[in-house]
Parts: C-alpha cells; structure tokens; sequence
C-alpha cells in the first residue's frame, strides 16, 4: 500500500530528475547568463529568416549591433543594457543569407540575392543615423555568402561563379571605392578566418571537407600553403583562432551526424593534428554553426542549442562555462535556433536567432583574459618602423597598445594628402600588425601615423621604391 508520505516523496524526486534534465538539456534553465533583451522587429515571411550579426564600437566607446534580417540591415544601439534601441534599417533585397563586416566608420553588407553585390552604409552619424553610401561596382560581382574582414581588406567567399567562389580579396584602401584585388578557387570557399597575410578557408563542399591555408601577402597571387581535411564526418563551415595562431577551432554544419566543434593543433602547418570535439552539456542532437574566439574564452553559435560559452584557457580541453537557450522548443538536429554570435570589449554579448532575432546577453561568471593580443600586453604605445623599408610594393607596420584604445593608422603622402586608412577601429590591448600593399601608388617617400583616443600619436615615414 502506498502512503501519502511516500507518494509525496515519489513526486518530489520525478521533479527533482526533471528538473535536473531541463538544465542539462537547457530547455528552461539557462547558466551562468542574464538576458538584457530580445528585439524580434523585423520578422520575415515566407519563410526568410534572421541571418547574420556583427558589433561596431564607436570612436566614443558606445555599442552598436548589426542584425542581418530577411529584407534588409537593422542598427540596435545596445550602450545602455537597459534601453536597446533600433537606430536605423537600411533595406536590401530578400534574402535568407545576410553577413556584414565593419572596417573604419564603415558596414559593408554583402547577401546570396542575385545583384546585392556589397552594401556600404556610413556609421558616422550614429546613433542619431545611419546611410547608404551606395553599392560597390566591381566587374561581374553579383552575390555573396559570407565576408570577412583583416585590415583596409575584405574577403569574399562564395560569390557567384563568374566572380570568383573561393575567396576573393577585395582592397578599401579608399573605404567607399572597393576594389577587386587577387582571388583563390582551387574550391568553393564558405567561409575563413584571416590573420596577418595568412587565410584559413573552410572548403565545405569540396570532398572529403578540407581546410586550405592560403597565403595572401601579395593581394594580386594568393598561393596555397597546404591544406587537411576535417575528420571526422568534415563539413568545415567557419574557423577561428586562438591568440599565437597554435590552435584553429572548426565548426561541422551536418545535420547527419549534428555537426560538432572540433579543436586541431596548427603550431607546425606540416603536421596538423587532431586534438578533440565538443558538443554543449548534455546535447548530442543540436548542430554547431559558428565560432568567435575572444583571448580565453570561444563563443558558439549551436542552433537549437542556443548560446555557448567556452573556457578555453587551456585550448585543447574545452570546458562550458555558460549558456543562453535562444530556441528552448528542442534541441534537434535542424538549422534554427542561434545564428551568429559577437561579444564587445566589454564583455556584453550578442546573438541572432533566426526565428526570433536580436538576444543582448551577459554571462555572470567574471571573464578573464577576454582580450586577444598576440603577444604579452606591451608596457607603452609604440608604433615601429615598417618593415622591409624601402619596400616594393608591400610592407609590414606593428604597433603596440597598452590599454585597449580606438586606434586610426593613416597613410600620407609629402604634401600631407591622406592616401590609405590602415585602421580606423576599437582595437585590445596588445601588439598588432597591419599590413599595407601600395601597389597602386607611385614611387617615393610616405609617411604613417598613428593616433589613439588615449592621446598617443606618431608618425613615421616609408619610402617605396619601385
């Protein structure tokens, strides 16, 4: 005979167990994350969805996010954790696939639908506007799947055949006047991540699933350095890297097996090996997307699975450290749920999901080291002489921060005439290096200058010999 005492206590624990299920499977309960708001303004019909995001400091440290949606662009003023706001919408043709990046005061927008070529829109007026400069004009351009952005340089990937769809550099040297420079389509690119001269291009498609390593010091011969393929089950769609390039973190977009994060060792190119996978507490079924790594920690895009936050302070043992469930229905293996992720320098996160939109986020766990400087923070601004100088036609500037700053690095010529912007952008503590391709220009002495919002300044003066 069952007692009430009993029968309590069975029901107890059943809500205990289902409890412990939720938060392991994160359909209620999330970890270690605080929601500041959600921002669904844009809906699209017919089955077009959110796409893509990006963040965009400001030169006075205020932050804006860049919400890829089925018609268009929308710029969400996320400074004041407490007051999100919608600041512009700049509309573009419909499409299911939007990126952007941002370089200088400048969104570049690129999109699969037929003719989008790239969108650049103006950020100097925000938060009071945003406007459309005008569409690139690059021979045979139509569409885009993805960017990214290293530099005064965009690359393009997956654009359509007669352009080029590995990956294809495009020069903004002149911020609104993009140009064509070099390209590499050995195989279709899907996406890459670029440092100092050097892509990692994830060739999602090309059988068995390989990751090309792409030199790209010269912008007009990009030239393959090698490449392997992303075992197992490879699928590679988007990569990034841990500060001194050691390791590359690669993302698997299969349905069959779900797709999962996958961690290689890349210190010596001619021995890449594999060091492990990862998949979010509990959760075998949810595909991985996208990653951004930030100093210690790698912020995921899962679909389904939402929002993740890994500690990887040691890199080849990834441990969760928060989460944020932006599509708490289930946790199957289909393409909805978190799109894209992006975390400020302060700390503040945001995501897009692709049924309900902006998430604006702040994991409650102190982070470390969130910061990515190549080397040990330096101990005063510094801008260093260019290397090789003279040059013919590429060269190499590094410059070191302190503290993290909005840094511009200006290109001018002996009667003081601006010719390139080499930075323009909220940069983190740390040494950095930029490279600069002059080919364009004339023989004869340069000068560069550096300018912080911390008050350095200096210049330097280059010769180019041709």
């Amino acid at each position: 005979m069952i007692t009430r005492n009993y029968l309590l206590a069975f029901l107890l624990m059943l809500s205990i167990v289902s409890a412990a299920e939720n938060s392991v499977y994160s359909q209620l309960g999330n970890s270690n994350m605080t929601l500041f708001g959600n921002k669904n303004d844009h809906p699209g019909t017919g089955g077009n969805l959110y796409s893509a995001l990006w963040g965009y400091v400001a030169p006075n440290g205020r932050e804006y996010a860049i919400l890829g949606c089925a018609t268009g662009t929308a710029f969400y003023d996320v400074t004041d954790s407490a007051n999100i706001v919608e600041v512009g919408f700049i509309p573009g043709p419909t499409s299911n696939w939007r990126e952007m990046k941002v370089f200088s005061n400048y969104a570049y927008i690129v999109s699969e639908a037929t003719n989008s070529k790239i969108q650049i829109v103006n950020l100097a007026n925000l938060p009071a506007s945003v406007t459309l400069v005008g569409t690139s004009n690059m021979a045979s351009h139509s569409s885009t799947h993805s960017i990214s952005q290293d530099g005064p340089y965009l690359y393009l990937h997956g654009c359509n055949s007669s352009f080029g769809q590995g990956v294809t550099v495009v020069d903004l040297t002149n911020p609104t006047s993009p140009v064509k420079r070099g390209g590499w389509n050995s195989q279709y690119v899907h996406d890459s991540r670029v440092r100092n001269d050097t892509i990692y291009a994830c060739n999602i498609y090309d059988p068995p699933g390989t990751i090309s390593v792409i030199n790209a010091a010269n912008k007009d011969n990009l030239t393959t350095i090698t490449s392997w393929v992303n075992n197992p089950n490879p699928f590679p769609h988007n990569a990034a890297l841990t500060a001194g390039r050691t390791y590359i973190y690669t993302t698997d977009e299969t349905s069959t097996p779900p797709g999962k994060l996958k961690v290689w060792n890349i210190s010596n190119l001619s021995n890449v090996t594999f060091v492990t996978n990862w998949q979010p507490t509990g959760i075998t079924n949810a595909i991985v997307h996208n990653v951004e790594i930030y100093g210690n920690y790698a912020l995921v895009a899962h679909y389904t699975a939402g929002i993740r936050l890994i500690n990887i302070s040691n890199p080849a043992v990834p441990v969760e450290a928060a989460w944020y469930d932006s599509y708490p229905s289930n946790n199957n293996n289909s393409y909805n749920g978190c799109w894209g992720v992006y975390m400020f320098p302060s700390g503040k996160i945001i995501a897009s999901d692709r049924q309900t939109g902006l998430y604006v986020l702040k994991t409650t766990i102190p982070l470390v080291g969130i910061n990515d400087p190549v080397n040990n923070t330096p101990e005063k601004f510094e801008l260093k002489q260019n290397y090789p100088n003279p040059f013919n036609p590429s060269t190499s500037i590094e410059f070191n921060i302190p503290a993290s700053s909005f840094v511009t690095l200006k290109v001018y010529d002996v009667l003081g005439r601006q010719v390139a912007v080499l930075a323009d952008e909220f940069r983190q503590a740390g040494s950095h290096k930029i490279s600069y391709d002059a080919g364009r220009l004339s023989s004869g002495i340069y000068y560069y200058t550096l300018s912080t919002d911390k008050g350095f300044s200096e210049t330097k003066k280059m010769v180019l010999n041709k």
